[in-house]
């Protein structure tokens, strides 16, 4: 009686799973890709890197990208010092789909929508993801925030996550010599 309901629980517990999109998510794994400022790495169907060169585009294409979500801003995206092309434009061209989530600044603070609006961007997305910014630092914090509220990751292991590509270290830490637990409230 006992192995039956166990079996029953495990089957339920194994459809709910599935039925509910908590499926696992790849430790990040970095890509030996030039063409990319600072970093590539790849979990499952997402890629998330610094800024790519035009050319770099059209190998994510071949990947099976269909959806660039973009965390620049305006002013960064503006700077043809910086970004030599326009990179919407080139997505057009390619039949790539373009999504701009500017960060940073006062004009574009961090806050709950941008994380809502990246999730719903994923949820609808075809194909697989690349999410960028200049450095993939916004994008290793954006990719930690949404483990934590839709993958139901606890803030160290998003963060352990997110480490893997740029999330960087927090200067607390080196400050104090101590690693730093952050709690939600």
């Amino acid at each position: 009686m006992t192995r039956f309901f166990l079996s029953g629980l495990f089957i339920l517990l194994l459809n709910g799973s599935i039925l509910f999109g908590q499926e696992s998510v790849e430790f990040p794994q970095k890509l030996d890709q030039k063409g990319f400022r600072g970093i590539i790495a790849k979990s499952g169907n997402l890629y998330i890197s610094g800024q790519p060169d035009d050319s770099s585009f059209s190998w994510l294409k071949q990947q099976g990208v269909r959806t660039i979500i973009n965390l620049r801003t305006d002013q960064e995206m503006n700077n043809r010092d910086y970004v030599p092309f326009d990179e919407k434009a080139l997505l057009e061209n390619l039949g790539l789909s373009y999504i701009h989530i500017p960060l940073g600044g006062e004009n574009n603070p961090y806050t709950p929508q941008a994380l809502n609006t990246f999730a719903e961007s994923i949820n609808k997305a075809e194909g697989k993801v690349l999410l960028h910014c200049t450095v993939a630092w916004r994008a290793s914090h954006m990719w930690a925030a949404y483990l934590v509220k839709y993958k139901g990751f606890s803030t160290e292991k998003a963060i352990e996550y997110a480490k893997a590509i740029n999330f960087g270290e927090l200067p607390i830490e080196g400050l104090l010599g101590n690693k730093v637990k952050i709690i939600l409230e």
